[in-house]
């Protein structure tokens, strides 16, 4: 369980249409994305998040808490109670660990901790991807439900790529496709997408309340945030494994 329970949290830290002419390069919807986010002002002055909510494991029939906490520049833990259990798993900026009651603390895959090293990037990546060797290109356009959206293809500088949808009406991310860890704990990379949802102004800055993670077209997890807290300072301890 510990396997397929973390691999789909870790999705959700992903036609042609009819879009309006406005955004032609990827840059200009890049800064369309920064500014639906509150703009830079408010995405600097973010340096350490928490939310937490419910968590839902769908084709496992569990229920669950979780709570996700990034601090700048690099350092993310992810915290669920499940079954009875509390399961975490983090990057404290150079190194990825799992604890798990049943399986006791251990040092994280080589793929899902670079997964990790991604997913704990600061919103300093979205404003300078330059610095993180993070390259956008646009490639069209296409449906997410009734959203006209760009497409978005982002490339990393450890050669992962994911494709991010863009609301062209509101410059939010309505989905991102990349490749995952297998839920099914095999240990292999596979094509799955992430929905977000339900977004709200939190602290100044746009935070989707609800994302859903799919693998092979199959829905998996589903997360809904209740809680978002900024800027609480935890120490950089929190995120070691201990």
């Amino acid at each position: 369980m510990k396997k397929s329970l973390m691999a789909g949290v870790a999705l959700a830290l992903l036609a042609g249409s009819a879009v309006n002419a406005g955004a032609q390069e990827a840059k200009d919807v890049v800064a369309k994305m920064i500014a639906a986010q509150g703009g830079p002002k408010a995405m600097e002055a973010i340096k350490d998040s928490a939310v937490s909510g419910t968590l839902e494991m769908i084709q496992m029939g569990m229920n669950g808490q979780v709570t996700i906490t990034k601090k700048d520049p690099n350092m993310i833990r992810i915290d669920i109670e499940i079954a009875g259990m509390l399961i975490s798993q983090g990057y404290d900026g150079t190194k990825g660990w799992l604890v798990n009651p049943q399986t006791g603390t251990t040092d994280m895959p080589e793929l899902q901790e670079k997964n990790m090293r991604r997913q704990a990037l600061s919103p300093q990546a979205i404003l300078n991807p330059e610095k993180f060797g993070i390259t956008y290109e646009l490639k069209g356009q296409e449906k997410v439900g009734d959203k006209d959206c760009y497409v978005l293809l982002q490339s990393f500088k450890d050669g992962h790529n994911a494709t991010l949808y863009v609301d062209a009406a509101t410059g939010l991310i309505a989905k991102i496709k990349a490749k995952a860890m297998d839920s099914t704990g095999s240990g292999e990379e596979v094509e799955s997408e992430t929905i977000y949802d339900d977004y709200k102004s939190e602290h100044g800055f746009m935070v989707a309340h609800k994302m859903t993670a799919s693998q092979n077209g199959a829905p998996i997890l589903q997360m809904t945030f209740t809680s978002v807290t900024v800027n609480a300072n935890p120490p950089d301890s929190f995120f070691k494994m201990k």
